[in-house]
């Protein structure tokens, strides 16, 4: 980039700098976000395939999850980088969806190409697909039906639909039955709206089994076993505690030197150390607590004493398990055994160690108030359990946000080609350019059921027109059934998803799609490889 001044160049940016400007900037940011959109379109549905992602340290991920896809892969054009963003902001706002978020954005861009070909000012561009959107999501409120708490069915429905297509999808009833059951133990009520926080729903990953043997433990599953052997396996009406502070002689916080000339000093030292270990045990037992989970460690003396005392401890509980047992037991946790009242401790009808596979874990069940929940997501393999755990937490995610927001709509294709329908007709009441964005705003969400039915094997022209036609009819739930090829009544087959996933993959594309376009000038002032592009 230089400025002329007397004949006399002068550089503005730094040698190697690169810039690209006008149409061929635009033209290079849409062609490397539609290339991310490209990546993850062929996972989108039911029928959709997984990808296999190596990264460079040679750890497989196999998965059908458009956020883990893209953030693994690793992308370096930054227009391609919003795309993931997209992806990230759909995953974090409701758990699913992703994949249609990315593919929406993609789609957007590839039509604004079109418009601007022809001579449609990028701004005008982007206020008509403001304006689209907004009006999407009016549209979409008039088709969406309430689900409530009660309506266990509709709510199994939801969590199958998101998992249909994932890899655990052959045991897609086990998972729907599990998120429900989980969302539902750990739902709060504040001024008469629910919230479900996933935080409290602990999934313990083990290898083994098959995903059927998958459980929901209505408590709490600790990755630890007890610290001494001599320990009781099982406590019957537990009375937990909860330190976050060591059982430990602690050392001297400035360097300090004992010195000990004979060797009666030096067992006098060490039974004052025993003493001290003695007097924090007995601090434990006197508060009435039969069970100790501690963050940090526990000296070996301590745990003499603690397992003569037959109490069950164990040691190194990562921080986020204790927030958990403190929801679920209702105890406090507790930063020292200065003093110890009967409220601190929590309650449980039953603390034991079990063997799962080869290791041993502590289950703390029969919680009084349990607000926190544990799943153990079992598979035969490794790669198997993570696309387990990636499938939970979407159909947990789902479930959360049905219940919170207690709206659906129908799934299938079904809501994106009835929204293209009414912006068309919405389109033609626009004067001015705004209307040719709008309608190529519409064009663009037809590629939501054109990808199921490509994913499928299926037509899309056929299936395309075939839909377009029962909704011209009225029948605004008509969508694609993958497995048959057939276009029915999505509500009747229980296809359903939150209204939320649509509202926010709209929004989020929309969002990403008008920024890229805006963009007429891009300034790098790394050097870039020739050809002015990265590697896309």
């Amino acid at each position: 980039m230089t400025g002329q001044l007397a004949g006399q160049p002068i550089f503005i940016l730094r040698e190697g700098g690169q810039r690209t400007k006008g149409r061929e900037a635009q033209h290079n940011n849409i062609m490397a976000a539609r290339a991310v959109a490209a990546a993850v379109r062929t996972t989108l549905g039911p029928k959709g395939m997984d990808k296999m992602l190596v990264d460079a340290l040679g750890d497989i991920v196999i998965t059908n999850d458009g956020a883990t896809i893209l953030q693994a892969m690793d992308i370096e054009h930054p227009a391609a980088k919003m795309i993931v963003e997209v992806a990230k902001t759909q995953d974090d706002e409701v758990g699913d969806g992703t994949t249609t978020a990315a593919v929406l954005a993609g789609e957007f861009l590839k039509n604004a190409e079109e418009l601007l070909e022809q001579g449609v000012h990028p701004t005008v561009i982007a206020s008509g697909y403001r304006l689209a959107s907004a009006k999407a999501k009016e549209i979409l409120k008039t088709l969406a039906k309430p689900v409530t708490l009660e309506d266990k069915d509709l709510l199994l429905k939801i969590a199958v639909t998101a998992n249909t297509g994932k890899g655990a999808e052959a045991s897609k009833d086990v998972f729907a039955n599990l998120a429900v059951n989980a969302i539902l133990a750990v739902v709060d009520k504040e001024n008469s709206k629910y919230t479900a926080d996933i935080e409290d729903i602990k999934v313990e990953k083990k290898v083994g089994g098959s995903v059927e043997a998958s459980e929901l433990i209505e408590g709490m599953v600790i990755d630890k076993e007890r610290v001494h052997t001599n320990m009781p396996k099982k406590v019957h009406d537990a009375r937990i505690l909860l330190l976050n502070e060591a059982l430990e002689i602690k050392k001297t916080e400035v360097k300090a030197e004992i010195s000990i000339k004979s060797p009666d000093q030096l067992q006098l030292f060490l039974d004052q150390e025993e003493q001290m270990l003695h007097d924090m045990v007995s601090k434990v037992i006197d508060s009435g607590a039969n069970v100790i989970f501690v963050e940090k460690g526990i000296d070996d003396i301590a745990q003499h004493y603690l397992a003569k005392a037959g109490i069950y401890a164990a040691r190194r509980v990562k921080k986020s398990d204790m927030e958990k047992l403190a929801r679920a037991t209702g105890a406090k946790i507790l930063t020292g055994l200065k003093e110890i009242s009967e409220s601190d401790l929590g309650k449980a009808d039953l603390v034991e160690e079990k063997k799962i596979g080869e290791e041993a874990m502590t289950y703390v069940t029969g919680c009084h108030n349990p607000k926190a929940v544990s799943i153990i997501l079992r598979g035969g393999t490794e790669h198997v359990v993570d696309e387990a755990e990636r499938a939970l937490h979407d159909a947990l995610r789902v479930v959360g946000v049905a219940i919170e927001d207690e709206t659906l709509v129908a799934g299938g294709g079904s809501p994106e080609v009835e929204l293209a329908l009414r912006l068309r007709e919405y389109s033609a009441t626009l004067i001015g350019r705004e209307q040719l964005a709008v309608a190529k705003f519409a064009e663009a969400l037809e590629i939501i059921p054109r990808t199921l039915a490509e994913n499928a094997g299926l037509d899309p022209i056929d299936i395309l027109v075939e839909m377009r036609s029962q909704h011209e009819k009225g029948k605004n739930t008509a969508g694609l059934n993958v497995f048959t090829g057939k276009v029915v009544d999505m509500w009747k087959e229980g296809v359903v998803e939150p209204l939320r996933v649509k509202t926010q993959a709209i929004d989020s594309a929309t969002e990403a799609a008008t920024m890229i376009l805006r963009i007429d000038d891009v300034l790098s002032s790394k050097s870039a490889p020739a050809g002015g592009m990265p590697p896309g």
